[in-house]
């Protein structure tokens, strides 16, 4: 869907989102029972801090953890394509002031690519 506003002189074309170049979301998408629902645990820091970038059918993200305590954090990406086959990385275990890398591709276009976290233990 395109839609033009007058701006000035000429006309300038407002995309819809979806339409866009983007970049992969920059932050994870946590699940309650995924990072450990317990109320006693709730109350310590956990989960990495991650960025993930899209350069054209590959996708790398860098998980840095900043706590004490280890998070295992998985790359998920869901290619555009129907015959083009999503993947889930490996959990790989992030420690206490660690830095890792994770990659992965489609063999056509990225749709969405996100990062999941999960308590050591």
């Amino acid at each position: 869907m395109t839609v033009a506003v007058a701006a000035g002189v000429g006309l300038v074309p407002i995309l819809a989102y979806e339409a866009m170049p983007y970049e992969a979301m920059p932050h994870a998408r946590v699940h309650p029972a995924d990072a450990g629902s317990d109320t006693a645990a709730s109350d310590d820091p956990f989960g990495a801090a991650c960025r993930i970038g899209v350069d054209g059918s590959w996708v790398t993200a860098y998980c840095h953890n900043p706590y004490p305590g280890i998070d295992h954090v998985r790359l998920h990406i869901e290619c555009v394509r129907w015959w083009d086959l999503d993947s889930d990385s490996a959990p790989v275990a992030a420690g206490p002031a660690q830095t890792v890398r994770l990659a992965g591709r489609c063999w056509k276009e990225v749709g969405t690519a996100w990062i999941s976290h999960r308590k050591a233990g």
